[in-house]
């Protein structure tokens, strides 16, 4: 049986962590940046269909291809950035059903024959994985900056021009900037966004 993680980890994960505007100048190694997709992987997609693709944008020529798709104020936080992911999904993710849904080998066909389907699926399920990457960042001691603003059809155009991958949003990783944050935005208490039947 599991047990509950205890107080410090859960204020790691959720109740302390932050969205960062502003990064150190430390470096995100290739070797954290698969120990994070080696996290995120196990995940729970519908299926088990795995729909999301991550690039990782470390080096300053690669970040500089995204510049011209973002808003303004969204330009110096890539840069700045030790990396930033595309969040993407696969829209032939299907394909690898007969691999990754054994119960069914027969399951792709419910997504060749019906493509809003397929979409629908792909896309939820890759921001189901989005947000798995933000969670398993902070896990493992980064701090993370998700954002939209940005342009996806110039984003698509300029890293997934076979047009076999979507972009859904961006994350920026890293190791934040705690001088640069901004008081924290207020949440909904539970009664106002729960409803228990």
């Amino acid at each position: 049986m599991h047990q509950p993680l205890d107080a410090q980890a859960l204020d790691q994960i959720f109740r302390s962590a932050r969205t960062y505007p502003r990064w150190q100048d430390r470096p995100v190694s290739a070797e954290q940046l698969r120990e994070l997709y080696d996290l995120v992987k196990f995940g729970p997609t519908s299926m088990n269909c795995l729909p999301a693709r991550f690039v990782f944008l470390t080096t300053a020529s690669a970040k500089e291809r995204l510049v011209p798709a973002l808003m303004e104020g969204n330009v110096a936080k890539v840069r700045e950035a030790p990396v930033t992911a595309i969040v993407a999904h696969d829209t032939r993710f299907h394909e690898l059903l007969s691999e990754l849904w054994p119960p069914n080998p027969n399951a792709a066909a419910m997504f060749t024959s019906n493509p809003p389907l397929a979409e629908v699926t792909a896309f939820r399920n890759s921001t189901l994985q989005g947000g798995y990457l933000i969670l398993a960042a902070r896990a493992l001691g980064l701090d993370v900056g998700p954002m939209s603003g940005f342009d996806n059809a110039r984003v698509d155009a300029e890293f997934f021009p076979d047009g076999r991958h979507r972009s859904n949003f961006l994350i920026t990783l890293g190791y934040g900037e705690p001088s640069a944050l901004f008081p924290r935005g207020p949440r909904l208490a539970c009664e106002r966004a729960v409803t228990v039947l």
